[in-house]
């Protein structure tokens, strides 16, 4: 047996007896901060063209987190991390944004609210593919039963055929479930804010050139909605949320930080009625609960396979095979 294999146990059990009230609260406002993304981009829309809101909002995000990463002296990523970088900011700093703010000019917030609220499953999938990990059946015939609920809501609310705001949604879900999923692998080397926060910063010279190209050719015109709304999806939607919320999980785990997020499309239809006046659709928070149902099943069924996993790690490490 080597030191290393001693080691590990411990840190196992140490992190499943988190319980602390700190860790609940920061994951809890990453998802308050998540779930005001969609309407602060319709305010957004208000002052700026969809190009110019997003160089804009990745622009300053970039500038917030080179300044975390300047004052906190964190060393430059080795080279072989850097491919992974750029998958995470082609999904989550550019694709994401992007395709959610076109849809964002034919949908309305409620209707994308429940579409994107199927993104917990689909980074799910991804990152089966991306790990080969194997997840139990009644994970995965959960994940189909929210897939079905989100694909007819979509269709019903369209008019029986997809409209391009959906086709947007859904390319937002792939892009960003392939950030996620290698942002989830990177953060297992490297503090979470940091991969996104190098992440932005690989950026910053398309995010320059794309402000310098959208701002002559879209028409702005300031409004208070607009500022208020294109400063919040820059500094917490894309930079401050995602801090909060990887420390949160650092503390309480990831398995107890991700049901916070499960109300996070419920939460958004509240404030797009709240704040933007939306009439929500007697559909949207029937599905929206439908889907939270579902992903609250394949949380659980997760978390069991995950439980049966450690119990098989620690008896591996504690019999008479362990291998030096």
């Amino acid at each position: 047996m080597t030191a290393q294999d001693s080691a590990i146990a411990p840190t196992t059990i140490a992190a499943a007896g988190r319980t602390g009230r700190g860790g609940v609260l920061l994951a809890g406002l990453g998802v308050l901060a998540f779930s005001l993304t969609f309407p602060s981009t319709a305010w957004g829309l208000e002052s700026f063209g969809p190009w110019s809101l997003v160089a804009l909002r990745s622009l300053l995000a970039a500038l917030i987190a080179g300044g975390f990463l300047l004052a906190g002296r964190v060393p430059v990523p080795d080279r072989r991390h850097w491919g992974g970088l750029a998958v995470v900011a082609g999904g989550v700093v550019v694709g994401f944004p992007l395709l959610t703010t076109l849809a964002l000019q034919t949908s309305t917030t409620s209707h994308a609210a429940v579409v994107v609220g199927l993104l917990p499953l689909t980074t799910a999938l991804l990152a089966s593919l991306r790990t080969g990990s194997r997840q139990p059946r009644a994970f995965w015939v959960a994940a189909l039963a929210g897939a079905a609920v989100v694909i007819l809501f979509t269709v019903q609310q369209s008019g029986g055929v997809l409209s391009r705001g959906d086709l947007y949604l859904f390319g937002a879900l792939l892009v960003c479930a392939a950030g996620y999923t290698e942002g989830g692998r990177l953060a297992g080397v490297m503090p979470g804010w940091q991969v996104i926060g190098w992440a932005l910063v690989l950026c910053l010279p398309l995010t320059v050139a794309g402000v310098a190209v959208a701002l002559p050719f879209e028409p702005v015109r300031i409004t208070a909605h607009g500022v208020i709304g294109l400063v919040w999806v820059a500094t917490v939607s894309t930079f401050l949320g995602l801090y909060v919320w990887y420390r949160g999980m650092a503390e309480i785990g990831v398995a107890r930080a991700s049901q916070l997020q499960l109300a996070q499309p419920l939460l958004t239809l509240v404030w797009s009625f709240l704040a933007l006046g939306e009439q929500v659709p007697a559909a949207a928070p029937v599905a929206s609960v439908a889907v939270l149902v579902c992903i609250a099943v394949t949380q659980r069924a997760g978390r069991g396979a995950g439980r049966s996993g450690a119990r098989g790690a620690v008896r591996t490490r504690g019999g008479s095979g362990i291998r030096s």
